[in-house]
């Protein structure tokens, strides 16, 4: 492209994930970033002060324009996009959808980084789902947007092997920085030709809809790495949590122990954890150990945790400073 004028871009984006990118466009030559479209400001602690989304803070602190609409459809927008004529519209988990007056607008399109192997899980949360669901690879892609969800053509993709143990928050952070090269990449192979769209397969489609907060309540009848998926994938937002006497517990850590699992089994007999112990019942073991009871008489270990009204803490401060004893059971 060094025989071209630089390509004219507008980015949406709104979240640290999509910061990485920005910045990969602003530092390349190739690309002349105009303007940034994020969400508006939102109220953020007890006080609700307002708070900037990080791509707001990332754009103006290089002396970007930024456009925060409370709409997206409606044609202002459209209208003023039109006045910049970008040559594309760069989208990195915008938060809004894109009407076709504003998809039909830039002469390359509008490019959609992805945080998934399309076309696995379209949709919201790409990352939180990957994690729950136990899959061993996901990574991002690059796609032109329709009118659907995640729906248009893919341009490339790069993929990610998830580490054992990963939480959805440390994945989230792996992915954002492979997003930038794999943007400069696209952005300059499709500009030249060298990138053509290729349909998505009908194959292999899911789906990875918006998570809610109801989306963290552990159901203890599962097995215990089924638990532990959920709690890795709903961190750190929406966050795991369970109930004791009716009050919120909220479980930050845990982790599969199969030496631990072995010791309460040999010592109450599988016999009568099933018949005895319903799932969620709690045992307190040596050093602060702290488990729960699951499906099919395995058991989770509860590493980190915070009770209704009380600071976060690890499980040994937990059990030394609360009333909960062996045979207590989580909601």
């Amino acid at each position: 492209m060094a025989d071209h004028a630089p390509l004219k871009i507008v980015f949406m984006g709104t979240p640290d994930f999509a910061v990485p990118s920005l910045r990969a466009l602003l530092d390349d030559e190739a690309f002349d970033v105009i303007l940034a479209v994020t969400m508006p400001d939102k109220g953020s602690g007890r006080g609700r002060l307002l708070k900037a989304p990080p791509v707001k803070e990332a754009a103006l602190g290089r002396g970007l324009p930024v456009l925060q609409p409370a709409r997206i459809r409606g044609g202002t927008v459209a209208s003023l996009l039109r006045e910049i004529a970008p040559d594309v519209i760069v989208v990195v988990a915008y938060g809004m959808i894109l009407p076709k007056s504003i998809l039909d607008l830039p002469r390359l399109g509008c490019v959609n980084l992805h945080a998934s192997l399309l076309p696995a899980y379209r949709g919201a949360s790409p990352i939180n789902r990957a994690v729950m669901d136990g899959v061993e690879k996901t990574g991002i892609t690059t796609m032109l947007m329709d009118t659907g969800m995640d729906t248009g053509p893919m341009l490339l993709a790069e993929e990610l092997d998830i580490k054992q143990g990963e939480t959805a928050g440390k994945l989230f952070e792996r992915l954002s920085v492979l997003g930038g090269p794999l943007l400069v990449k696209t952005l300059k192979g499709l500009a030249e030709g060298a990138v053509k769209p290729i349909p998505q397969p009908q194959e292999g489609v899911s789906h990875a809809p918006m998570m809610k907060k109801e989306d963290g309540r552990i159901d203890w009848s599962k097995s215990a790495l089924e638990i532990d998926r959920l709690v890795r994938g709903v961190t750190p937002w929406p966050g795991a949590y369970t109930t004791i006497s009716g009050r919120i517990v909220k479980i930050h850590g845990g982790q599969l122990n199969d030496l631990l699992t072995n010791v309460v089994t040999a010592a109450y007999g599988k016999d009568s954890i099933d018949k005895d112990f319903a799932p969620g019942t709690i045992f307190y073991l040596f050093d602060g150990h702290l488990l729960a009871g699951c499906g099919c008489g395995e058991f989770y270990e509860i590493t980190e945790l915070q009770a209704e009204g009380k600071k976060r803490m690890l499980a040994l401060d937990f059990i030394r400073g609360s009333s909960i004893k062996t045979g207590d059971r989580f909601e």
